[in-house]
């Protein structure tokens, strides 16, 4: 049994084993813990994201979707090895899987068939998700494949777990098939060998951009709460565009909204273009200092 790391002692066990670590949005109060228990944990889960490209990969493991909301994973990993941290607590990645099989990751045995969904592995396990296709064509760069390592095996040493505590989806819950395109056994080995030496780390942070980056459209929506809101509505004032009786503030409102549309006609967009939701032209523009 192991209390879930902080995310000050997540980050720092992610870089100490020499991995470059980019902290995405608000990400340390990113969580389902408002949908169930988080802990106590037992061990760390592999995934594939089903998806191309960095950016978008992480905006989807960040937010998730209609079906599924975010977080997906508490990490995700890019093909060059970068791991964007995406979530803080509990995470929508494991779902339903085998009682058997926690059994044996909490014991650090072999695992038996994963032949039944009946224990929720959202509450018990660190979720990393991968970029990659998973149709079994995508390669696996070497970078990626030395983050995958490196990521589990910080989890692991942090913990004091050995290489049995990492899994991969297929190992949990009937009809998965990721990570694919490398074996968990094979993967199991080189975390085992790395925690028999000390780690490669720290790794540098990188420096903190000076403008917020674009948090994606969908993440205007109503109920939304975040410092990136306030931010981005001093600068629409500061830019003239203010359309605020009180504020700005943390909530997205319909205020935000006006003052956008408002931003959006002084660049010269017009219609549905200047519907009051930032796009990334229009964001980027406005440079909303990062916070």
């Amino acid at each position: 049994m192991a209390t879930p790391l902080s995310a000050d002692k997540l980050l720092k066990a992610l870089r100490d084993e020499g991995l470059h670590v980019v902290e995405h949005r608000s990400w340390r109060t990113n969580n389902r813990n408002h949908k169930g228990p988080w802990g106590p944990t037992h061990g760390v889960m592999i995934h594939h994201t089903v998806t191309s490209g960095t950016a978008s990969s992480v905006e989807l493991c960040y937010n998730g979707h209609s079906a599924l909301p975010g977080p997906l994973c508490h990490g995700v990993i890019a093909k060059d090895g970068t791991v964007h941290l995406v979530g803080n607590g509990r995470a929508n990645h494991a779902g339903l899987g085998d009682d058997d099989v926690l059994r044996a990751v909490i014991a650090e045995k072999a695992l038996p068939p994963d032949n039944e969904a009946n224990t929720d592995g959202n509450r018990y396990f660190y979720g990393f998700e991968c970029v990659n296709l998973g149709d079994g064509k995508d390669p696996w760069p070497a970078a990626q494949l030395l983050a995958i390592e490196r990521a589990a095996a910080a989890v692991c040493r942090a913990h004091d777990w050995g290489e049995r505590s990492v899994i991969g989806h297929l190992e949990w819950q009937p009809g998965k098939v990721d990570p694919r395109g490398f074996t968990m056994s094979s993967m199991r080995t080189r975390i085992g060998k790395r925690l028999d030496g000390s780690p490669d780390g720290p790794s540098q942070p990188p420096p903190k951009p000076t403008y917020e980056p674009f948090p994606g459209a969908s993440f205007f929506t109503a109920g939304r709460k975040s410092p990136i809101v306030t931010a981005m509505g001093k600068r629409l004032v500061a830019e003239g565009c203010g359309r605020y009786t009180v504020g700005p503030g943390p909530a997205w409102s319909t205020a935000d909204r006006n003052s956008y549309a408002a931003w959006q006609r002084k660049l010269g967009y017009t219609g549905t273009a200047a519907d009051g939701i930032p796009g990334k032209t229009s964001w980027d523009r406005l440079k909303v200092p990062n916070v």
